[in-house]
């Protein structure tokens, strides 16, 4: 009987470790073809039709693309190779829905090429990059405006002519309901002639489109400036002066082939007579956040010159004082032989906000002749209540009050060194 129990345990024994010899081995099987098998598709897409790709998704389909939105890219079948069948379609190529932010499928012919932010297809134009700036100089009028003036000047360099085209004038501003108008144009300094325009009937927005030409030699013409005067003639044929527009030739590339368009708002002609020794016209203006104060020296007029000739020059000085201690100072450009010399010169002082109390600005028109010493012709001064009065103070205390703003105005010129 031992001997009958020992062969049913080595049978027993024998049977235990087969059974733990094939288990291992149907693992070690199973992990080896673990390791060489491949992803299969969940559920292919089977269409024949490029349009149906964005219509018929299944339920697998939107699940899987929830989870790997953030890094598919989308899908998009060219037109040429509408109709052709796509099976064989990867994780990563699922076609998005009309609610991916990335892509809006739609229906109809789509190009090849898209941007993921909907951009414009490639091929076609995009009509903003093309579009011009839009000419507001005919709708754009400020307050207060009077009229504006276009004209376009251009000089021939063999022939020594300035060629100007009076071209038209808007929104005038008439004493009366009726306007006929008419231009004068002068070349200054010269102002004993000008040439006139023809008179444009019944209208408050005229079209000249004439043509004028003035004799001037190239060494001049840097010095001469251009003076348009608009009048109105009512019923009983008098002449009502509406506007003038200023402008000097010095700044400005004049040859045969550039012809400058330009247009210019009129002014109010200063009517009262010129004081003793003359008057000067400019700006002023203060930026408090950058601590500078900007001076315009726009005109003089009225001047007593010494002698009236051509070699007489003029031009304005700027200081800028403190306490009547001497900052600095800046010129202007000569102009030569003129009592109404044109200038539109800007410059800048650094003066920082508390010392506007105690700062001031002094202009010196001033006459040199060659060989001569300079001779002042006048001079004014603007600052607070402890350097000025009158005029000149209320100029100042408006460009405080109005900063960043140009302050324009008129002052008569006093002979005190």
């Amino acid at each position: 009987t031992e001997q009958a129990v020992a062969v049913a345990g080595g049978i027993i024994g024998g049977i235990l470790l087969l059974v733990l010899i094939g288990i291992t081995a149907y693992l070690l099987w199973k992990k080896f073809c673990h390791l060489l098998s491949y992803e299969k598709l969940t559920s292919p897409v089977k269409t024949t039709d490029a349009n149906a790709i964005f219509q018929d998704q299944s339920a697998s389909e939107i699940q899987l693309k929830s989870t790997s939105r953030s890094r598919s890219v989308p899908f998009i079948v060219p037109p040429t190779l509408h109709g052709r069948d796509w099976i064989n379609l990867t994780n990563e190529e699922q076609v998005q829905e009309d609610s991916d932010p990335y892509m809006i499928p739609q229906s109809g012919p789509r190009s090849s090429f898209h941007s993921l932010a909907g951009a414009y297809v490639v091929g076609t134009i995009n009509p903003d990059l093309y579009k011009f700036p839009e000419d507001k100089s005919e709708t754009d009028f400020p307050e207060g405006n009077i009229g504006r003036l276009w004209f376009s000047i251009e000089y021939e360099q063999e022939s020594e002519r300035l060629l100007v085209s009076l071209i038209k004038v808007r929104k005038l501003q008439p004493p009366a309901d009726s306007c006929s108008p008419f231009v004068k144009i002068y070349l200054l300094p010269d102002e004993r002639s000008y040439l006139q325009s023809k008179t444009k009937r019944k209208t408050l927005n005229p079209q000249f489109d004439e043509d004028f030409v003035f004799q001037v030699s190239s060494k001049m013409l840097l010095q001469r400036t251009l003076k348009f005067l608009v009048y109105h003639v009512d019923k009983q044929k008098k002449h009502h002066l509406l506007g003038q527009v200023i402008f000097p030739l010095k700044n400005e590339t004049l040859t045969d082939d550039n012809k400058l368009v330009i247009w210019r708002d009129l002014e109010k002609e200063n009517l009262e007579p010129p004081s003793e020794y003359g008057d000067i016209q400019f700006s002023l203006s203060y930026n408090d956040y950058l601590g500078r104060l900007t001076v315009v020296v726009l005109r003089a007029r009225g001047l007593k010159l010494q002698e009236e000739s051509h070699a007489v020059s003029v031009y304005v000085k700027v200081s800028l004082m403190n306490h009547n201690k001497f900052i600095k100072s800046k010129k202007t450009a000569a102009v030569l032989g003129s009592p109404n010399p044109v200038y539109n010169e800007t410059f800048s002082f650094k003066a920082d906000q508390t010392e506007l109390d105690t700062a001031s600005l002094s202009l010196s028109v001033l006459q040199s002749i060659k060989g001569e010493k300079t001779h002042l012709l006048g001079r004014v001064v603007v600052g607070p209540f402890m350097y000025s009065r009158g005029k000149e103070l209320e100029h100042w205390n408006e460009m405080i009050s109005k900063p960043k703003e140009l302050v324009k105005r008129w002052h008569a010129l006093c002979y005190s060194m």
